[in-house]
């Protein structure tokens, strides 16, 4: 029995064979069975180890919309997790009380950004996105992108002024890690996190789920407003090319991210 094994019967008792799911650079993957319940084992990799701490982390501050954390392992970023139900339809009625749940949770956070970048959790708040623009243009060489820098600097200090505490932003928050159990939304894999705008997140929602509701129930839990939206969206989109990849993995979605930031050069 490998050590790995070994500590998952730590705190599990499998009830059958524990099956390699996935094994992918960012993480590995095993169902483990126990009983009448199924448990899921994730090894964080890399850049992307911070997600065992993160989850834990929310986990214990918010067990009522996180799936349910059995165990963790922060030194070997091992994360051990009870099945989290059954993925949530695009049309689902929950979709409002999911993002409401999810804007609490990141109003919530807001207290804990500089404990979250601290455990590794990517630091994309509005002052270090010029930088990362600059990041961007050394691997996208688009024109467009290039000429919108100066602007883009100005939107992000126009975002800042709008005052809306950064947090954490799932920023891969759609149908595939949205799961119901027992009647409640449990929100997972939080590899894709980062501390930023939270008004961000919606870039991926609404890039994968008709809005139903999703825009206006996220925003009425912030109290927030659509002029200061519609620029969060606009700076997120950008934003959005930001996020960690594995080099020299094929990563189908990139060029559309990349089509979406360029999209939103024009004035």
């Amino acid at each position: 029995m490998n050590a790995l094994e070994s500590w998952i019967r730590r705190h599990a008792e499998p009830t059958g064979e524990i099956e390699l799911v996935s094994d992918e650079p960012w993480s590995t993957v095993l169902r483990v069975p126990a009983g009448d319940d199924l448990l899921w084992f994730k090894q964080c990799k890399g850049d992307w180890e911070f997600e065992a701490r993160l989850t834990a982390a929310l986990a214990g501050r918010r067990p009522d919309c996180v799936t349910e954390v059995v165990a963790h392992d922060a030194e070997h970023a091992w994360l051990l997790t009870r099945d989290a139900g059954t993925q949530i339809a695009e049309d689902s009625p929950l979709w409002p009380e999911t993002m409401r749940l999810y804007a609490e949770l990141q109003q919530g956070e807001a207290a804990q950004v500089e404990e979250h970048v601290a455990s590794g959790v990517p630091d994309l708040r509005l002052a270090r996105l010029p930088g990362r623009y600059a990041q961007l243009l050394d691997e996208v060489d688009d024109p467009r992108l290039r000429q919108f820098a100066p602007r883009f600097a100005e939107l992000c200090a126009e975002l800042a002024a709008c005052g809306v505490p950064e947090t954490i932003q799932h920023d891969d928050l759609h149908q595939f890690n949205v799961y119901i159990r027992d009647g409640r939304p449990r929100i997972l894999d939080w590899g894709d996190s980062s501390v930023a705008h939270p008004y961000f997140s919606l870039v991926a929602t609404l890039r994968h789920v008709h809005d139903r509701g999703i825009t206006r129930a996220f925003l009425d839990a912030w109290d927030g407003d659509e002029d200061t939206l519609a620029l969060a969206l606009r700076v997120g989109r950008i934003a959005h090319a930001f996020k960690l990849r594995p080099l020299g993995v094929p990563d189908d979605d990139w060029p559309r991210v990349v089509a979406l930031a360029i999209d939103q050069t024009s004035e």
